[in-house]
């Protein structure tokens, strides 16, 4: 199965990564919002909300295919506390920077509800790549049934499908 990037327009073989350019929170803005209150970059994103901050970066997450070579990729973007969120951006730059953060899931996927927000571990890698996401086992979420039990990769080609064609 291929795929057209929409990056180089060429057509790769293996998966495409479904990311999101922004979290949802961000997403749900208006666009004189987004002009006087939100702030995103390619890997930050801040909301100053009347009564407080938000602050987002983007991470990735890996979901198992169990009848497939290839995983799936996901460019998610999670809401961290101040703190933690001061700690990453200080270190953004330092490829040896490791650190595990909590953070919650701040894009909703499609074939999910998402009524709470998931609450993961964020945990930095070394070599300038984006921190991965591992989702609470404990946390009662289909999505977070998938994650750990795995999906076919019938449904993974109809999550990419659904997502290039959206």
């Amino acid at each position: 199965m291929g795929y057209k990037c929409s990056s180089c327009g060429e057509i790769h073989e293996e998966w495409p990564a479904l990311t999101y350019n922004s979290p949802s929170y961000y997403n749900n803005l208006s666009e004189d919002e987004k002009s006087t209150i939100g702030y995103l970059s390619a890997d930050f994103c801040t909301i100053d909300y009347p009564d407080g901050k938000e602050r987002f970066i983007r991470c990735t997450l890996t979901q198992k295919v169990n009848d497939h070579c290839e995983d799936l990729e996901y460019g998610l973007w999670v809401s961290l506390s101040e703190k933690n969120f001061d700690d990453y951006s200080k270190n953004y730059d330092n490829k040896n920077h490791e650190a595990g953060y909590f953070g919650w899931l701040s894009n909703w996927l499609p074939d999910y509800n998402f009524e709470k927000s998931i609450p993961t571990n964020v945990n930095t890698r070394t070599g300038g790549y984006r921190p991965e996401i591992i989702p609470h086992e404990d946390f009662d979420h289909p999505f977070v049934k998938d994650y750990y039990s795995g999906i076919t990769k019938a449904e993974a080609e109809r999550r990419i499908n659904e997502m290039l064609n959206a």
